[in-house]
């Protein structure tokens, strides 16, 4: 399948703006520190609180207690970047002939301070990645997550060390876990209880998220969860906090092992955001275990965010980059999807491609429905 795309296929960039470009990745680590600092030190919402009027460096300096010169460095950085603007110059708005004027919000500071996708994107790179971001090309060497070690030297995957990361990462993970699979639940729900499955299994159901919003939605419905321990005792606990610890059982184990047995018996069987934890041929061999363990009246239904079925670049990088996540930090063999691979990683196992649904939520999700061949 062409991707939408034809910036992947042409290289219209004129050379000028090629070379501004380039230079914005030669020093993209320390652009983001300098954008991380005006977040957090506060002073970026001082900027956007002073709307069109804007806010000079001496006054930025005044209010926060950094210097002009700590001030003055992340500012200018900042407008190298688009984030703030300066105010048409004049020597009242200057401080003093040198000063560069008032400073206001651009654009891209806007959604930095406010869109949520960005912000999300934002404190995941910099809670869960950036530390482990150096290790890369040992990770890419070596098919490991090299980059994990800085979390502790004690997991193969991120998946084992959740339980264990400080609050602040912990909360960063979760916050980007969920955004991009919650936002899709309400157009989800219509297509996977259209034929009103009796017994579905969430496989890698994490905190029971789905399970929960399933049993609101579907009265007669009784969820199985398949997930590691340490997840499945944190949705067993949010089940029973719900209301549904008669609804939402539990299956504990890592789905890879010879040892976890799949029980029968499910109508559907839904994985989110499940799959792009896993290389190719583990999500063959995990669709293999799921065939031998349904009947070809079961319906299968994989939602992913699927890079090459974006409707916009911006919603294609961030998954691109996410990727890099995988190989890094998460598990060192995984990645966010295009359509065609995954599909085919899928049908390998026995199964065919039913249906199809693209653009789910803001987040431009993907359903693939598959049965048995």
């Amino acid at each position: 399948m062409e991707m939408e795309n034809k910036s992947y296929y042409e290289d219209k960039i004129r050379a000028f703006d090629a070379k501004i470009e380039a230079q914005k990745i030669a020093f993209a680590p320390m652009t983001f520190q300098a954008i991380r600092a005006l977040i957090e030190l506060g002073l970026l919402q001082q900027i956007s609180e002073a709307g069109d009027k804007g806010i000079s460096i001496k006054e930025l300096s005044a209010s926060s207690g950094i210097s002009e010169y700590g001030v003055g460095v992340l500012v200018e950085m900042a407008l190298g970047m688009g984030v703030v603007k300066i105010n048409s110059y004049s020597d009242e708005e200057a401080d003093g002939k040198s000063g560069l004027g008032k400073l206001r919000l651009g654009k891209i500071g806007w959604f930095l301070l406010e869109d949520d996708l960005t912000r999300v994107n934002f404190n995941f790179t910099n809670d869960i990645c950036y530390k482990g971001a150096f290790n890369l090309i040992d990770s890419v060497k070596n098919g490991k997550p090299e980059g994990l070690k800085v979390f502790g030297e004690n997991w193969t995957t991120v998946y084992e060390a959740l339980s264990t990361l400080p609050e602040r990462e912990k909360k960063s993970w979760f916050d980007f876990d969920h955004f991009y699979s919650d936002v899709a639940f309400p157009e989800a729900l219509p297509i996977v209880y259209a034929k009103k499955p009796k017994h579905l299994f969430d496989i890698g159901g994490n905190t029971g998220k789905w399970a929960i919003a399933s049993c609101k939605y579907d009265k007669d419905v009784h969820v199985s969860i398949v997930d590691l321990p340490g997840q499945t005792a944190v949705a067993e606990k949010n089940a029973k906090e719900a209301g549904f610890a008669e609804r939402i059982s539990f299956v504990s184990g890592n789905v890879l092992d010879v040892e976890t047995k799949l029980p029968s018996g499910a109508d559907a069987v839904w994985m989110s955001q499940f799959l792009d934890c896993f290389s190719l041929r583990q999500i063959t061999k995990i669709l293999t275990k799921i065939y031998n363990s349904v009947d070809e009246n079961c319906d299968i239904f994989v939602m992913e965010p699927l890079w090459d079925m974006q409707k916009f670049e911006g919603e294609s990088y961030a998954l691109q980059a996410t990727s890099l996540y995988f190989t890094c930090i998460a598990n060192g063999n995984s990645k966010m999807y295009r359509y065609g691979e995954l599909v085919e990683a899928i049908e390998n196992a026995g199964f065919r491609l039913v249906t199809a649904h693209h653009n789910l939520g803001s987040n431009f999700y993907s359903i693939l429905n598959f049965r048995k061949k």
